[in-house]
């Protein structure tokens, strides 16, 4: 066993005058974000929903006069308006939040969420015709979340004598053109929900019916959608998930207390990675395996035993999608596997993966390997595939720059998808690893962990925990706090977990005798490396555990090595 068997690099963020007490780590931690002045600090620290408007989140003012003209007509009319969502929790929550407002303002307004297989991405000729079909007196068709460029479809709705109104957040690339859209609501600063929540706001000012930030029953629903959809934790983003957590705590939608029942969420355990990891899958698993109107369906119910019903079905889903993308997953890693040194980016592609999970066994493959991955579902004549990349590599702008290979693409830096011809994959294939040898660097390729300090055990405490809680929710943009200690010493160690992928440890500080528990999630198979009575450096978060009403401060180890004798 090598002496340091960690794959990760330790950067540590440089001071000069480090931090004596818990205030003065607190503002070097602000500093070190970039939040330095008096005011961003206390903008940031307690920041205010009044300071998030249309013109601070960048949309222009403009396009929000003319959505606000033509819902006017649109109620002076009795015309129906439809919501066209996407199938993710962003899509879903940001359908809800325009559905809500405007029904409750006496429009005449449907949702509706396109089937991921049938009708794909995005607002599409066939989302349009299936709309028609289903409510053929649709005069207004207001999308969410379902990107910017979908030129063909707008086209289409035009000569159908139907006018789109577009809200997006997604980034649009170099030299394309924007739809002919009666307006386009759009912004890269917020998530699709967070601007239907600022975008419903100003319809309540315009009709008359404006909620306070109290009584704000989609401030939870734009919350979720801003989690679930992995934007930067900054700015108005934190602000929204800040004071939405706070509403999600005592949200009265029966749909969502639901769901904390089915995944055993308490009030108190509201937080960024419960909506990531326990909410969000569960919400978006119905539009990865069947329709993704029974999620918004859960979210808008009104009555309990609906709740009830649907909350399960969703449960059970969520379960049949967990099982499909471990097999699908399995079997991925076993086609990379044999290539994996030799390729900077894994393509695999076959005829058994479900298009709903392509997305997440990609996540895996650069979670396990730390490489870009392209997972495709092959189908007869076309075939869908989705990537995921790792930080510092804009996996969109790679595949731009060969566009020609795909009958459409789009997404973010961090993850894209596409439609391709299924019979030119193996050519693609080719050719992508090939352009990636080239452009990525491997550097990029090397795990990294960024240090905020260097601690001695001494100055670990509740109280400091508990400080730096003011500097939550974090995520994205926003990381919790990491530290360093040194020369710790291994008192005892445990495997733990129903599946024992968990490491416990009993940890003395080298410097100061003081002794703290810790637990190293999924670093079981490295429990050769934590030598009992030996000495070991680990970077870490702090963590508050709580078993049988007993609160203690303890240490969630991201990785450990031995210390240098």
């Amino acid at each position: 066993m090598p002496k340091n068997s960690t794959n990760k690099t330790w950067e540590i963020t440089q001071t000069k005058n480090p931090p004596q007490n818990d205030d003065e780590i607190v503002d070097f931690l602000l500093e070190s974000r970039g939040i330095i002045s008096q005011e961003t600090k206390e903008n940031f620290l307690h920041p205010q929903l009044a300071s998030i408007t249309i013109e601070s989140v960048g949309i222009d003012k403009k396009q929000v006069e003319v959505t606000l003209a033509r819902l006017q007509i649109a109620k002076k009319k009795k015309e129906l308006i439809i919501i066209f969502g996407d199938y993710d929790v962003d899509g879903i929550t940001g359908t809800a939040i325009l559905w809500e407002s405007l029904i409750a303002l006496g429009f005449q307004v449907m949702p509706y969420i396109p089937h991921r297989v049938e009708e794909g991405y995005g607002l599409s000729e066939k989302g349009i015709e299936n709309v028609l079909t289903e409510y053929p007196e649709t005069k207004l068709i207001i999308t969410v979340d379902n990107g910017i460029v979908a030129n063909l479809a707008v086209a289409m709705a035009t000569k159908r004598k139907l006018d789109v109104i577009i809200t997006d957040h997604h980034v649009r690339s170099k030299g394309e053109n924007s739809p002919d859209a009666l307006a386009i609501v759009h912004t890269t600063q917020l998530c699709g929900a967070g601007i239907a929540w600022v975008l419903s706001k100003e319809i309540q000012k315009k009709f008359g019916a404006v909620t306070s930030d109290d009584s704000d029953v989609h401030l939870e629903l734009a919350t979720l959608g801003t989690v679930a959809d992995l934007v930067p934790l900054t700015g108005a983003n934190r602000t929204i998930v800040y004071h939405g957590l706070k509403r999600l705590a005592v949200t009265e939608r029966y749909g969502l207390r639901e769901l904390f029942q089915q995944a055993a969420i308490t009030d108190q355990k509201i937080g960024v990675y419960e909506i990531g990891h326990m909410i969000g899958p569960r919400l978006n698993a119905a539009g990865r395996l069947e329709s993704a109107m029974d999620s918004l369906r859960l979210l808008c119910t009104r009555d309990r035993k609906r709740a009830q019903t649907l909350a399960m079905q969703l449960d059970l889903v969520n379960q049949e999608r967990q099982q499909i993308m471990h097999e699908s997953y399995i079997h991925a890693s076993s086609l990379v596997a044999e290539r994996i040194k030799e390729k900077k980016l894994l393509v695999v592609a076959h005829e058994s993966y479900e298009e709903g999970v392509i997305g997440l066994v990609a996540g895996r493959l650069v979670e396990e390997y730390y490489k870009p991955a392209i997972v495709i579902a092959k189908g007869e004549t076309t075939s869908k595939g989705s990537v995921r990349s790792v930080k510092g590599f804009n996996i969109i702008e790679f595949l731009r720059t060969r566009s020609d290979l795909f009958l459409g693409v789009g997404g973010h830096p961090m993850a894209a998808g596409f439609s391709i011809q299924t019979e030119c994959i193996d050519v693609v294939q080719k050719m992508l690893e090939d352009l990636a040898e080239t452009v990525i660097a491997p550097e990029i390729l090397q795990r990294k962990i960024t240090i905020d300090l260097e601690m001695s055990f001494n100055d670990l405490s509740a109280q400091l925990y508990y400080k730096l809680q003011e500097l939550a929710p974090f995520g994205i943009g926003n990381p919790e706090p990491v530290f360093l200690s040194r020369h710790v010493l291994v008192r005892q160690k445990r495997i733990i977990g129903r599946d024992g992928r968990h490491l416990r440890m009993i940890l003395q500080g080298g410097d100061t005798g003081k002794v703290l528990e810790a637990i190293a999630f999924g670093l079981s198979e490295r429990e050769n490396e934590a030598i009992e009575e030996n000495y070991i450096d680990i970077v870490y978060t702090l963590d508050e555990n709580e078993w049988q009403g007993t609160k203690r401060l303890q240490l969630k180890i991201k990785d450990f090595k031995r210390s240098d004798d």
